[in-house]
């Protein structure tokens, strides 16, 4: 090939590469957006104040949506860094596993609801009903128990929503991202309610007034 046909042509893709690039990195983020994927991400970011790039990277090793808040709690709890928790996961070690190997019992996974009955949270919580508190460090939770337990915590205390309201969505079989919308949409329509009344309010007492 000749040398200043090759050269042009590798000027002309470096022109439109980053375009290529742009525009998939913006169809990605649409997707992610529509799904509530991106949301969900920078909710858990919040919560466990970690930055949103600290999230997607724990994300791109291959975890699922669910799993990443079980990550940075986790690390939180046993106080060392996300990646050696993504590493232990990834090497094939369960949740339980790995919550023991770092002095953590079942007791870090307890979310206190007044009544459940029935999947997916029945059993799990029935554990923790069943056995004398001094005895929780003997209790051991399935992977899907944990997973369902800390979204349920982390999304009940981040938008201070009924425990209970986020089991019966569950329930039903949303995703805890999907959960997560319906949540954050929940909270702000009741401070919009709020805000609502408030402002009724002051504008009767400033009529008194006059």
């Amino acid at each position: 090939m000749n040398t200043k046909l090759f050269s042009v042509i590798i000027a002309f893709s470096m022109i439109f590469m980053p375009y290529q690039i742009s525009i998939a990195d913006v169809d990605v983020g649409i997707s992610a957006d529509k799904d509530g994927i991106k949301e969900f991400h920078l909710a858990i970011g919040d919560f466990y104040r970690v930055p949103e790039k600290e999230v997607y990277s724990v994300r791109k090793k291959g975890l699922k949506d669910d799993e990443i808040p079980v990550i940075f709690h986790l690390a939180k709890r046993a106080n060392v860094s996300p990646s050696v928790i993504v590493d232990l996961r990834l090497g094939g070690s369960s949740w339980m596993d790995i919550s023991l190997r770092y002095g953590l019992t079942a007791e870090i996974y307890y979310v206190d609801v007044k009544t459940v009955n029935g999947p997916p949270y029945g059993r799990a919580l029935g554990h923790y009903k069943k056995t004398n508190r001094k005895n929780w460090g003997s209790i051991k939770l399935t992977d899907g128990d944990i997973v369902n337990l800390v979204n349920l915590k982390f999304l009940s205390r981040h938008y201070r929503h009924s425990p209970e309201e986020i089991i019966k969505m569950k329930s039903g079989g949303s995703s805890f991202a999907k959960i997560h919308q319906k949540v954050k949409k929940s909270k702000a329509s009741n401070k919009a309610a709020k805000n609502g009344k408030s402002s009724k309010s002051k504008s009767k007492s400033s009529k008194k007034r006059k």
